[in-house]
């Protein structure tokens, strides 16, 4: 995840932040849910960030200049109440599947720190699929990836590439 230090910081106003962090896809509509712990960097940034911007890069596992990767630029919504969490058990339970060592972080009444569940919506995303001019680089519309079927990871990005990049040559 990537997120913006604020334009009040003493030393690094404006400057980027990027760690990894935990996220799974557990929303019908390709948000992502975010595990939100106040005490880390990128949640303060977010939460001075007067649209709640973030950007998350995902991945192969063993990444290669020939494997797809994509950043998903988009805003976070915190709940910051667990009654007002959309779907709490099924997005916990979708975040534990992922993320099993997460159980002792998770919101609620034990944790060791302040947690909320968090929403990252995208409204951007730019892919590549690979090296060289076999692969589509470039965005991708919000509606084709909103709307692709959940399959395994590598078949998806595979089949949406080859889908991108002929829809590309039939249009120049």
């Amino acid at each position: 995840m990537a997120t913006t230090y604020p334009d009040d910081h003493p030393t690094l106003a404006g400057l980027p932040f990027s760690l990894q962090e935990y996220y799974a896809s557990c929303h019908q509509n390709g948000s992502l849910t975010l595990l939100f712990l106040p005490i880390s960097r990128h949640s303060q940034n977010i939460l001075q960030s007067p649209t709640h911007a973030a950007s998350i890069s995902v991945g192969s596992e063993h990444p290669t200049a020939s494997r797809p990767r994509v950043a998903f630029m988009g805003n976070v919504t915190v709940f910051r109440s667990l009654n007002d969490t959309p779907n709490k058990e099924e997005i916990q339970s979708c975040y534990l599947e992922k993320h099993p060592d997460a159980r002792w972080w998770l919101p609620g009444p034990k944790e060791p720190h302040i947690a909320y569940w968090a929403r990252f919506d995208p409204h951007t995303i730019y892919y590549v699929g690979g090296f060289g001019n076999l692969h589509y680089i470039g965005y991708i519309p919000l509606d084709v990836y909103q709307n692709a079927t959940s399959t395994p990871k590598e078949d998806h990005w595979h089949r949406l590439d080859t889908h991108l990049v002929a829809q590309s040559n039939t249009e120049q």
